[in-house]
């Protein structure tokens, strides 16, 4: 398999799992979860300023794309 070959798999799968991500998050936004925050998260609302920064969410979603890429990258 020659480098751009390799390359174009990596690129269509990617993009097919963002389209598969995209079609969760409306499917989800139908079901009315248009959002979700776990305890941790950092979340300020003073007046009409609003300020919110998904610490442990962010920290969840490294670990687990973690993992996965750990387990596709071993061979």
């Amino acid at each position: 398999m020659g480098n751009m070959e390799g390359m174009a798999k990596i690129l269509i799968g990617t993009g097919a799992i963002i389209v598969l991500l995209g079609f969760v998050f409306l499917a989800f936004s139908k079901l009315g979860a248009a959002g979700f925050r776990l305890p941790g998260d950092i979340y300020v609302r003073k007046g009409n300023f609003t300020f919110y920064f998904p610490l442990v969410t962010c920290i969840l979603i490294s670990l687990v794309l973690t993992l996965i890429l750990n387990m596709i990258g071993r061979r």
